[in-house]
């Protein structure tokens, strides 16, 4: 299969050819195909998601198990309408105050989704991205785009075209390239379940917990309960939940936060004699480690910026050859907390 590149001014959908690609992109949804498309989180691997056919393809090109659901994107109320039964007065609060944005809601799912969408589960994940290219896109389909990240099953998320290149390419039909800025967010959108009291956030985001409930929306996280690693994939309440995701090929190493974590650094490093060494470095951290790969990942206090640039930091130092890299773990507040789930999956090796 070749993958159409199609390029897009993202700062002018209308010039002709923003809308020749974005018009490309739809036809090939559509039709049936997959696009790959930028998302103010990450790059999704979209398809009609009101078609088994081509909601298939999604899995086979990410080499995604069927037990792992998707998430729709939608453009307006009338989409949300045609997959979702029904929304709650908590999700109804939660539209109105982050959509379009990074929020999922798990929402009774309509009849016309397919099981391949929803793994079966009787609720289906529903969004309605605020990033403009993706707006244009789904708008232009006329079909909800069930659209999971950009990458094979497991691996870094993708920030850019090139990162779904790096995965994908000759495996999907076309990649809608937004242009070499970031995304605003970078990582993956919050999903809540709004028909549990309280609700229940079981994947942190840039929209936190506090924010949330700032809304008026009583909401909890979810623990994931301490198990024996036997229980089946179908028992998990949510994509992701429990799974080793987001992981770079090298060996990923989390440092805790502390006033020492710089010096933890260099003490680490002695551990890895032999290794080709990286390390995602915040700008307030001294090198500490002669020799390593740095990639600056920004202010230890401007935690949004980390987490836009997560992903594009694991991916560098996968590329530049590193087997080890070394990263600091935030503090579980704010959007910290996201950006430890990230990390911590991660970095699991079960």
């Amino acid at each position: 299969m070749q993958t159409l590149r199609l390029i897009v001014d993202g700062g002018d959908l209308n010039a002709p050819s923003s809308r020749a690609s974005i018009a490309t992109a739809a036809a090939i949804l559509r039709e049936g195909g997959t696009v790959a498309f930028p998302t103010e989180t990450v790059y999704g691997l979209g398809a009609d998601a009101l078609r088994a056919d081509a909601v298939a393809k999604i899995f086979a090109a990410k080499q995604r198990p069927g037990w792992d659901p998707l998430i729709v994107h939608v453009s307006d109320a009338a989409m949300l309408r045609e997959i979702a039964a029904e929304v709650s007065g908590s999700g109804r609060r939660l539209i109105d105050a982050f959509w379009p944005g990074p929020l999922t809601l798990l929402l009774p799912r309509s009849s016309r989704i397919p099981d391949v969408v929803t793994a079966g589960r009787a609720r289906v994940g529903v969004r309605m991205p605020q990033h403009p290219v993706a707006q244009a896109l789904i708008r232009a389909a006329g079909v909800p785009v069930a659209a999971p990240s950009a990458n094979t099953f497991g691996h870094t998320s993708p920030t850019s075209a090139q990162h779904v290149a790096d995965d994908l390419d000759g495996r999907i039909d076309a990649i809608l390239d937004g242009g070499a800025a970031m995304p605003a967010h970078g990582l993956e959108s919050t999903v809540i379940d709004v028909g549990e009291d309280p609700c229940v956030v079981y994947r942190p985001g840039v929209i936190t917990l506090d924010d949330i409930r700032a809304a008026g929306v009583d909401a909890v996280a979810f623990q994931e309960r301490a198990g024996d690693g036997r229980e089946p994939r179908e028992a998990l309440p949510s994509p992701g939940v429990g799974l080793r995701h987001y992981a770079p090929r090298a060996r990923l190493v989390l440092v805790e936060d502390g006033p020492q974590q710089a010096q933890r650094f260099e003490g680490l490093a002695a551990e890895f004699a032999g290794e080709r060494l990286g390390l995602m470095l915040p700008q307030d951290f001294a090198e500490p480690i002669p020799g390593a790969l740095v990639y600056q990942w920004g202010r230890w206090e401007e935690p949004e910026v980390l987490a836009r640039r997560l992903f594009a930091g694991l991916r560098r130092l996968d590329a530049e050859g590193a087997t080890v890299i070394l990263c600091p773990l935030p503090e579980p507040r704010g959007i910290g907390i996201a950006i430890r789930d990230r990390l911590l999956k991660a970095a699991r090796t079960d």
